[in-house]
């Protein structure tokens, strides 16, 4: 691969259409979360409460998708573009039978989940009619969130965002057609969110899967035989779990911060409204982080693969200097409005106050959960997931949560005290992941050695 003359406009071309991406996924959880307040706190805690169950169904899906941005992007750097072809089939085949597989054990482990959860009486029968639906969309997810994952590996970073504009415009007229009774169309209430949900998400599979076969990435080709497979499955494997694991480790780490601030000595509900609030405003400015960390998983990926381990390492910084400069004078304009950003989702003058030291703390470590965020994303394109889980999972385990119940139930005995360890968490994981970034041989779990410009690195071609 050539070295590229203008690495920073390359970075942006590639930047900007995720950026662009995230906002609408954003409006596609805000336009569901408004449309069930208007039908009821009934519907409003389901579906909460059901989102936050699907992410765990979901986190297979994107686990191998990180395995197939590892394994495309790094065959499409070093040229082998049958091999593009076959992980593009096989991440689908992969999709489609973990979909699968998930959809009948949720049905099957539904009566235990309910019980975990603590589905209140009342709302029972409007949790499991989504909790149903959302299930049998969970194939079509799947092939959604690789399908996605395949385009951005090949660079092909348009197809993901017209996709996801699809999504937001089925799912909002769904949203406001079937939830509402807007447009003239049967009004039906809560079952009406799940089915736009349910058609938004399947068109934009087939979307995707037309694309990708109208583009040659998808054909009879792409379909390798047992033997290769058998060969090659084992790197989207090794990719995977960790991703999958990291994952997994980082929101539980969020629902065990939320127990101590509920737990708090007093001022606990107002803590966790509070809490909400911000967390609500900051998520919007997670997803900037988001499009740069997918960037970087391409870049690093299609150097490796080229045999160009040193201006993979080098993108990677180009990416996180682009990356900060933006969230930097993103979260600056920000903090210009703090106070009314905070009034406008906390109105309540106590939730309001929380919610302000909430992001006073949060939006200052921002840079550092870029860092984090970036060369993550490229440690993911290289494959080296394991680094990236053992950063995360030290800092919130045995840092983030330690620390915030010390400051928050002992020290300082307030929520502000929790909001201090979630930024000093945040300035440790930056730095444990900027020195693994710099000192740790990562790039030896590419699939092609670091040293080796055009032989094979493995018999998968």
């Amino acid at each position: 691969m050539a070295i590229i003359k203008s690495p920073y406009r390359n970075i942006w071309k590639l930047s900007w259409p995720q950026v662009v991406m995230m906002f609408f996924h954003f409006a596609i959880g805000f336009v569901d979360v408004w449309v069930a307040g208007r039908l009821g706190r009934n519907v409003q805690a389901c579906m909460g409460i059901i989102t936050q169950a699907q992410f765990f169904f979901l986190v297979v899906a994107m686990a191998f998708a990180n395995g197939s941005v590892a394994a495309i992007s790094q065959s499409a750097g070093a040229g082998l573009f049958r091999r593009v072809q076959r992980y593009v089939g096989l991440g689908l085949e992969a999709g489609a039978v973990l979909g699968i597989v998930l959809f009948v054990g949720g049905l099957a482990a539904r009566p235990l989940l309910f019980g975990v959860l603590q589905i209140p009486a009342g709302v029972e029968d409007v949790a499991r009619y989504l909790f149903n639906v959302y299930l049998f969309i969970l194939p079509a997810y799947y092939l959604f969130i690789i399908s996605n994952a395949i385009f951005r590996a090949r660079k092909q970073v348009m197809c993901p965002l017209y996709s996801i504009i699809l999504v937001t415009t089925v799912n909002t007229l769904g949203d406001l057609g079937f939830g509402l009774g807007y447009f003239g169309l049967p009004n039906l209430g809560y079952k009406g969110l799940a089915w736009a949900t349910f058609a938004s998400v399947l068109m934009g599979t087939l979307f995707n899967l037309l694309v990708l076969a109208r583009t040659g990435a998808l054909a009879r080709k792409s379909f390798a035989p047992w033997k290769w497979v058998r060969c090659a499955l084992p790197y989207l494997f090794k990719v995977a779990w960790p991703a999958g694991l990291m994952q997994l480790i980082w929101h539980s780490a969020y629902l065990l911060l939320f127990s101590i601030t509920a737990s708090l000595p007093s001022g606990e509900v107002v803590a966790l409204a509070g809490m909400s609030a911000g967390l609500r405003v900051e998520s919007l400015f997670f997803l900037p982080g988001f499009a740069f960390n997918f960037t970087a998983a391409i870049l690093v990926g299609h150097y490796l693969g080229a045999g160009e381990p040193q201006e993979a390492k080098r993108f990677g910084y180009r990416i996180l200097g682009l990356g900060l400069v933006v969230v930097s004078v993103v979260t600056a304009l920000a903090w210009t409005w703090l106070d009314d950003i905070a009034l406008f989702v906390a109105p309540d003058p106590a939730v309001h106050a929380v919610a302000v030291s909430y992001l006073y703390y949060n939006l200052a470590a921002l840079p550092f959960v870029v860092v984090s965020m970036v060369l993550g994303g490229a440690l993911s394109g290289a494959g080296a997931t394991m680094y990236q889980m053992g950063v995360t999972g030290t800092s919130s385990w045995l840092i983030r949560l330690p620390l915030a119940w010390y400051l928050g139930h002992v020290f300082f005995a307030d929520a502000e005290g929790i909001w201090i360890a979630m930024f000093i968490s945040m300035v440790i994981q930056s730095m444990a992941m900027l020195a693994v970034y710099q000192f740790a041989p990562w790039q030896r779990f590419a699939m092609r050695g670091s040293t080796r410009k055009k032989t094979t690195g493995n018999p998968v071609h």
